[in-house]
Formats: C-alpha cells, structure tokens, sequence
C-alpha cells in the first residue's frame, strides 16, 4: 500500500497514467512471486470496457406539483449522474414514488415494491436495510443483520434494483447515519461517474443519485406527506410503495 499510494501513482484513476503504472507494478509483482498469466491473448490483462460520464450543472431541475412547484438545486438538494452514454439528460414529468428500503429479498420473506409499476418514475429509496433504524421490539429487528449493512442497504443496489424495475430514475434519502459518511462525501465527485458500459436489458436508469434529507422532507410535505412517518412505515414487511400525488420531476441538462 506504501507503493500504490505514492504520488507518482497520481490517486490510480481509471483510464490515467497512475492506473497504467498500477497495472505494470501489479503485473511485475506477479511475476516475482511465479504466478502465471491467465489474461487475453496469454497476457495478463482483461478488457473492461468503461463509460465515463459527466453531468453539467442542471438548465431546469424541480419537482411540479399541481398548485406550486419545488425548484432543487444540483449538490445542495439534490445530487444525481448518468450511467448512460447521453449527450443531454432529460426527465419531463416523472412521477416520484417512494418505494420505503427498496429490499427485494424473497429468501428474508422481504418486498418492498409489492408488484408496483415504476416504468418512466423516480423510485425514491431510504439508504441502509430496513431493519437499521429498527427497536428491539419491532418485528424486522435483526432481519438484516442490525446496523451491519448487507448489499440490499447500499446504494448500488438501490440504482440495480430501480433499472430492473423500469424507472427512468433513483434517487435515495440521504442521512449520515444509514449511509456511514456525509453529503459532502455523496457530492465529491462533480457529477462525474465512472462505470461499466452497459448496453440492452442491462442499461441503468437514466437518472441516479440522492436527495438530502432536508430537501426530502420538503418534497413530501408538498405532496401531503410525512416522510418521518413513512420512515416507520418502511420498517414493516406491509410497507406498500406510495407515489406522491400529482408530482412531476423535471431535470434538463448537459451529459
């Protein structure tokens, strides 16, 4: 770890000259120890195709509802990027659902989305599992592991979750707690994702990223909900997915 962090490895970023040295002394290290290649063409190496996208500060980013409209802004309120190669992201109207944990776990006798339509909407997640927040007493208590997370707690589960679905878009509530660093750690990045290139039934959604939980709670009390409340809700194995009335998600800008 002394080597790779060095600076002459520039922080190891995909696609940079410090990866390119990580490789070269990963590979030599290999060698030293007698292992052989198993890559392509007899190398050591895999081809991994990656998409790198950038999202540009928002032209229009708001949620309409049917007497007033909410205006968000891009790292204050809301933080989101697109794992699709898309020249400009757009979402014209899309209706928010508040989808509880988000857990589809059928082997933990777990469902959160109860057979809910979600084709062309914003699911909109709680981070962490659902027993995180949970007393002793509540029957989920321990479902999860308590405050250890499993995979259906974290963010990219949620993203995976959400494109599986058919939803143009994710965002998740964020609070330090449940997702174990702050909102300057979800906003570091600029907007800027790497990723895996997905193509076909593999696509994630256009739209992916989180909401504090500030901003949320505004977002729910202009819709006539208490997302406190719902937080409970989500908590029980009956929780049902609860569309927010009348809403309509806008965002416009650069890819």
């Amino acid at each position: 770890m002394k080597v790779l962090g060095a600076d002459a490895f520039e922080g190891r970023a995909p696609g940079s000259p410090g990866e390119a040295r990580t490789v070269a002394w990963l590979i030599e290290q290999y060698k030293q120890i007698g292992l052989e290649p198993a890559g392509e063409n007899g190398g050591w190496t895999q081809r991994v195709p990656l998409q790198h996208t950038r999202v540009g500060k928002p032209d229009l980013l708001q949620v309409a509802f049917a007497k007033n409209t909410l205006p968000l802004e891009q790292t204050k309120d809301v933080y989101f990027t697109t794992g699709r190669g898309v020249d400009r992201l757009k979402i014209q109207n899309a209706p928010l659902v508040f989808v509880g944990y988000g857990v589809h776990a059928p082997e933990r006798g777990w469902d959160d989305f109860k057979g809910v339509d979600l084709k062309g909407k914003i699911a909109v997640f709680l981070i962490n599992d659902p027993d995180f927040d949970a007393k002793p007493d509540e029957a989920v208590a321990g479902k999860f592991g308590g405050r250890a997370m499993t995979y259906y707690g974290r963010w990219t589960y949620k993203y995976e979750e959400a494109a599986r679905r058919g939803a143009i878009g994710a965002l998740i509530v964020h609070d330090t707690p449940g997702a174990a660093y702050g909102w300057s750690t979800v906003i570091a990045p600029g907007g800027e994702s790497f990723d895996i290139a997905q193509s076909g039934e593999n696509q994630p959604v256009l739209m992916q990223g989180w909401i504090s939980t500030p901003a949320a709670t505004k977002v729910f009390a202009q819709a006539g909900l208490d997302l406190p409340a719902l937080r409970v809700q989500a908590r029980q194995a009956s929780f049902k997915p609860v569309t927010l009335p009348q809403s309509a998600f806008l965002a416009r800008c650069a890819g």
